[in-house]
């Protein structure tokens, strides 16, 4: 239970952002906003400031001008509705949306309409969700690195950084079909000791290994916190003439930096953090498109709640760090040039501009209803992995 509302809380932070930034971008842009929504309906409870008399007007759930909103499906009915922004908080918690006058095209002869703007008004306001999801990650990872975060040092304590505790060797990745996986060692996993030999360090569980060879090593190791023991026999697989773990290990502990240096090291971490994401999904969807499948594994709503979850149970420190990965992951997903994103609706508002007319709005509407199919499907399949491998 605790997971999901860890989960629940960190996802409408996120969605928060992401929303706040077009809505902030409409506005500023001299578009009407129609709604700011957190959560999908139906609607829980609202209000707006009415513009005549400067009042809050609350609206519930069941009241006659949201009933009537659902049956005529908003444009200018929702305008007579709520002559001002509506402020919803809807029932189901997995996302939020900002309806903006005219987004899909139509009133395009309203100057406080989407389809009135110039073409640079438009792209600003589809990509300021993730802009804003950008910067947001950044703030978040500077004050991580105020208050410290884990990190690599492998290959030394960074310069000006001090650590925060002990170092450990933690696994980040453990090969397929290794004596790792079967023995049931998993990423982030950290190696305390082996046949009671502390493990202070990537070369003494490395010389370790090699002096047992293929002799069963009983290996203890912490799991979110929590100490475990398990046996694990070392092997030579394919080409190797060692036998090995089949981990790949990393010398990780808390570290901190002065607050000047914290603020320039988040917005650094964001952007490589963005980029090797987005690397990520390219791989992903060349293995997909080319029928290799998922090249690697990747995680639904389910598998994120419990990563979130697992990050909360061993302190601020990690969920501060997995809070902003999730922010970054947002972003990317919201800006690949795919219909019924943001960065599909984008190359629509491109290929408007270039061919000098638009695209038939049909045409687009297809284009965004199968996208987004696609993605419910692809949610759904991950999704199901992900249960499946929680048992």
């Amino acid at each position: 239970m605790g997971t999901l509302v860890v989960f629940i809380i960190v996802l409408g932070i996120l969605v928060f952002v992401h929303e706040f930034g077009h809505f902030l971008a409409a506005r500023k842009s001299g578009m009407k906003v129609y709604e700011f929504a957190l959560g999908f309906p139906p609607l829980l409870i609202g209000f707006y400031k009415d513009p005549k008399s400067g009042k809050i007007v609350w609206v519930k759930r069941g009241s006659k001008s949201k009933d009537k909103l659902a049956k005529v499906g908003g444009g200018e009915a929702f305008e007579e509705e709520y002559p001002a922004t509506l402020y919803s908080l809807n029932l189901l918690p997995l996302g939020g949306y900002c309806k903006i006058k005219g987004e899909n095209g139509e009133l395009e002869s309203e100057p406080d309409s989407f389809g009135y703007q110039k073409t640079w008004k438009k792209l600003v306001v589809l990509v300021a969700g993730v802009t804003m999801n950008f910067i947001f990650a950044a703030v978040v990872l500077g004050i991580g690195f105020m208050i410290g975060l884990p990190m690599d040092i492998s290959d030394g304590i960074p310069k000006g950084a001090e650590l925060v505790g002990e170092q450990h060797v933690v696994i980040q990745q453990v090969e397929k079909d290794s004596a790792a996986e079967h023995a049931g060692l998993k990423m982030g996993d950290k190696i305390l000791s082996m046949d009671g030999t502390e493990a202070s360090s990537i070369k003494n569980v490395i010389e370790y290994v090699n002096t047992k060879g293929e002799q069963d090593i009983d290996l203890v190791y912490n799991r979110a916190g929590e100490v475990k023991k398990l046996t694990v026999k070392p092997q030579i697989v394919g080409e190797t003439t060692e036998p090995h773990l089949g981990v790949y290990l990393a010398d990780a502990a808390m570290v901190r930096f002065p607050w000047y240096i914290s603020v320039y090291k988040g917005f650094w971490a964001a952007a490589l953090g963005f980029i090797n994401i987005l690397i990520g999904f390219f791989f992903l969807l060349k293995g997909i498109i080319t029928g290799q499948g998922l090249l690697f594994d990747v995680s639904g709503p389910v598998g994120i709640a419990v990563l979130v979850g697992e990050s909360a149970k061993l302190g601020i420190n990690y969920l501060l760090n997995i809070t902003a990965m999730i922010s970054l992951s947002l972003a990317v997903i919201n800006i690949l040039p795919i219909p019924a994103l943001d960065g599909g609706r984008a190359l629509f508002v491109v290929i408007e501009k270039v061919s000098g007319r638009p695209v038939p709005m049909k045409y687009e509407q297809l284009a965004h209803t199968i996208g987004f199919v696609l993605l419910m499907i692809l949610i759904v399949v991950v999704s199901a992995r992900d249960i499946i491998g929680l048992f």
